[in-house]
Order: C-alpha cells, then sequence, then structure tokens
C-alpha cells in the first residue's frame, strides 16, 4: 500500500482507539443534582452577590469572544492566503532561507502576529478584574506574568516545531507516522515536565508549615492510596484574591498544592474538601486519562493534517506545494484552530462529568456533604463566579459543573441519593 493508506489505515485505527479509551475511562454516569435542589443553593447566595457575579462575567464576555474572534480570524487570515506563507519566507530570510530557519523562527512569527494582537483584549479584561477586586496585580506584575508565558510559550512552540518540521524534512513520505509518534510522546513528556519545570515559573511554592492541617492533608491522601511527596503553599495571593488547591503531578513528583488565599480565606475542613476532591482526580488516573486522550488526540491531529494536505484547493488557498513545508505553518495553525473551536464543547462535556466524578470521591473520602457544599458555596462567593450561569454559555465552555450542581449534588448524597 502507498503511504497515504497506511496513513488512512492508522487514522481509523487511532480514531477507534481514541473512542474505546474514551468509553472505557469517562465516566459518562453523573451523581443525581435535582434541579429542586439547584434552585434552593441558589437561594443562599444573597440576591446582590449573585447580581454582581452575573454583572462580573457580563463585563468579561466582550472582551473574552472578541479575543476568540479575532484569534480565529487572524489564524483564518494567515493560513487561508499567502500571507502565512510570506510571514515565515521573512522569518527564515536572514539564514538564507535554511528549512529549519523558517520551521522555528517564521513559526513563531506566525503564532506571535495572533498572540500580540489579542493583547489589548488581555489588558482589558486584566482592567475589570482589578476593578471587581479579583486581581491583585499591578500592571508591572500582569506584564512580567505576560512576558513569561510569552517566553515559555516560544522556547516550546520552537521545539515542537523544530522536531515536526525535522520530520518532514527528512521522512517526505512517511512523516505523518513519525510526527504522530512524536506528537503523542511529547504530550506524555509535557505532563510529567510541566508541573515541575514551568509552574515555579509564575508561581512561588514553599512547604506548608507543620501543622494539623498539613497533617490532615498528608493523612487523607495516605487514607486514599494516593500518596503525595509534599504539600506546597502556592503564593497566589500576589496575582489573585481567587481561591483554589490543586494535586499536581504524576507519580513521584506529585503534590497538593493550596493557594495561600485559600489558607486565609477558607476553613481547614473546606480546604480538606477541596484536597479530597483533587485527590480523587489521582485516585481514578484523570491526569493520566487526560494525558492518554491528548495523546491519541495529537497523534491522530498529525496524521489528518497529513491526509488534508492532499487537498489541492487548500494549498493553493495558502500558497504553498506541500502542507508539510514550513511555509504551511499558517495553514496547520488555521486548521488547529477551527477543529479546537469544534472539539471544546466536546471537551467540556467530558470534563464536566470526570470532575463531578471528584466531587463523589471527595463525598466518599470525607463523608462530610454539609462541608462540600459550604465549600462550594466559598469558591462561588470568593470567586465571583455565576452560580448558575446560562445554559448556552455553560455547554459551550464550562469545564466544571456549575455551583448549584455541585451543591445540588452533595444534598442529594446527604439524602443517600446514588
Amino acid at each position: 500500500m502507498t503511504p497515504r493508506w497506511w496513513a488512512l489505515v492508522a487514522f481509523g485505527v487511532l480514531l477507534v482507539a481514541l473512542v474505546l479509551f474514551a468509553a472505557l475511562t469517562v465516566p459518562w454516569h453523573r451523581a443525581p443534582a435535582p434541579r429542586a435542589d439547584q434552585v434552593a443553593a441558589l437561594g443562599q447566595f444573597p440576591p446582590e452577590q449573585v447580581a454582581r457575579a452575573r454583572q462580573f462575567r457580563a463585563d468579561l464576555r466582550p472582551g473574552s469572544y472578541l479575543s476568540m474572534a479575532l484569534g480565529l480570524l487572524v489564524a483564518l487570515l494567515l493560513g487561508l492566503t499567502p500571507l502565512g506563507a510570506r510571514l515565515v519566507e521573512l522569518g527564515g530570510r536572514p539564514f538564507g532561507d535554511h528549512w529549519l530557519a523558517r520551521a522555528v523562527l517564521g513559526g513563531l512569527l506566525v503564532v506571535l502576529a495572533g498572540e500580540l494582537l489579542t493583547v489589548p483584549l488581555a489588558a482589558w479584561r486584566h482592567t475589570i478584574v482589578v476593578r471587581y477586586g479579583i486581581s491583585t496585580q499591578s500592571w508591572g506584575g500582569w506584564g512580567a506574568d505576560l512576558a513569561k508565558s510569552l517566553v515559555v510559550g516560544a522556547l516550546l512552540g520552537g521545539l515542537a516545531l523544530a522536531g515536526f518540521f525535522a520530520v518532514t524534512h527528512f521522512a517526505p513520505r512517511w512523516w505523518w507516522a513519525f510526527g504522530a509518534a512524536g506528537a503523542a510522546g511529547l504530550v506524555v513528556l509535557l505532563s510529567f515536565v510541566l508541573p515541575v519545570v514551568v509552574e515555579p515559573i509564575f508561581n512561588k511554592f514553599t512547604p506548608m508549615p507543620d501543622g494539623p492541617l498539613r497533617t490532615e492533608l498528608i493523612q487523607l491522601a495516605d487514607r486514599d492510596g494516593v500518596p503525595v511527596r509534599d504539600v506546597l503553599v502556592a503564593d497566589a495571593s500576589r496575582r489573585t484574591r481567587a481561591v483554589n488547591a490543586y494535586v499536581s503531578g504524576l507519580g513521584p513528583t506529585r503534590r497538593i498544592v493550596v493557594y495561600d488565599t485559600m489558607l486565609t480565606e477558607a476553613t481547614p475542613d473546606e480546604v480538606v474538601s477541596v484536597a479530597a476532591h483533587e485527590l480523587g482526580h489521582a485516585k481514578d488516573g484523570d491526569v493520566l486519562t487526560g494525558t492518554l486522550l491528548g495523546a491519541l488526540g495529537a497523534a491522530l491531529a498529525v496524521i489528518g493534517v497529513y491526509l488534508l494536505g492532499s487537498w489541492s484547493a487548500l494549498l493553493r488557498l495558502a500558497g504553498v506545494d506541500s502542507i508539510g513545508e514550513p511555509r504551511a505553518i499558517g495553514l496547520l495553525l488555521a486548521v488547529v484552530a477551527l477543529a479546537g473551536l469544534l472539539a471544546g464543547p466536546g471537551q467540556a462535556f467530558v470534563s464536566r462529568h470526570i470532575e463531578a466524578r471528584a466531587d463523589r470521591h471527595a463525598l466518599d473520602l470525607t463523608g462530610d456533604p454539609q462541608t462540600f457544599e459550604a465549600m462550594q458555596r466559598r469558591l462561588g462567593t470568593v470567586n465571583l463566579s455565576d452560580p448558575d450561569p446560562p445554559t448556552w454559555e455553560f455547554l459551550m465552555f464550562a469545564s466544571h459543573p456549575s455551583t448549584v450542581q455541585r451543591m445540588a449534588a452533595a444534598r442529594a448524597y446527604a439524602r443517600g441519593e446514588r
């Protein structure tokens, strides 16, 4: 068979593997959260607080959606016209149009064109979160974080571009196979590396001082069968008043991380409840599941791009001869942007089910639905989230059940409904 036929076979096999793996690992059943309980939970919030949270989200919405629309528009403009190819040529010109210079420098020019155009909208959103008292960051701190993000993105993006186009350059007929394997491997590698290498760039982590809370969190993890390396406190207060906690890392790098804001805003029992939810992700292998789903998706994307490369009309629009050449970076990013937009609601749907299972795990582990409900109310209050958001927005973008859904699930659990 020709390489294209092998690619079609591989695409079909990976697609079936992805569907089967998702069917077996994603918790499609969700614990009950009766609407009557959701309405009752909503009544626990002062009306003025709900109104303020909804106004906050309404004020953020134009900047967020304009940023999405602008990012997509720029991606399509650079990918479906020769403009993207010309930017890539511009990046490679100082180095004699070497393919590697085109791939890395030209590719970063294409990526940064979209990123930089959305910076004013990000700044607009920052003014809003400061005005509502969620952000504590000065413009200097905000700019420093933005610069760090761009540098980290450029380093990771440059390595990915160099690796991908090295494969297309040296294996022009079979690059889809090597590229798919490399993309899947990169996803797995980053799952281990990012928590250890990238997180400290943006936050300072210090061990939680010895005391009852630290002891209880470590004992909770041991009782759950997911021992952690350490319990750390992140200096989140230097940029936000929001509260959160999470379990980071895999295996020997796993640790519980608690925002310093949570230690001042929440009760110790509420911190334990949040940690129990996060331990649920580790207990059920959600990070590993997400990593493997991401790896399969990345491999499918590479093969899909290869197959798409036979669409001559698309190549003519982009002004390129092959989808495997660096000049096609704009086209690749346009395809990725469209695919991400279409896949977003499905990814959010899967994420909500996984988060609901982690909620149930927290209830089972602590046996304390009252504290779980109080913790959800606290998170919604301090983080100024809409406890019962619009249905269309929730279905499109929400990665977690809504606050009232989580509170209702706790009430149903307390009644013995499973």
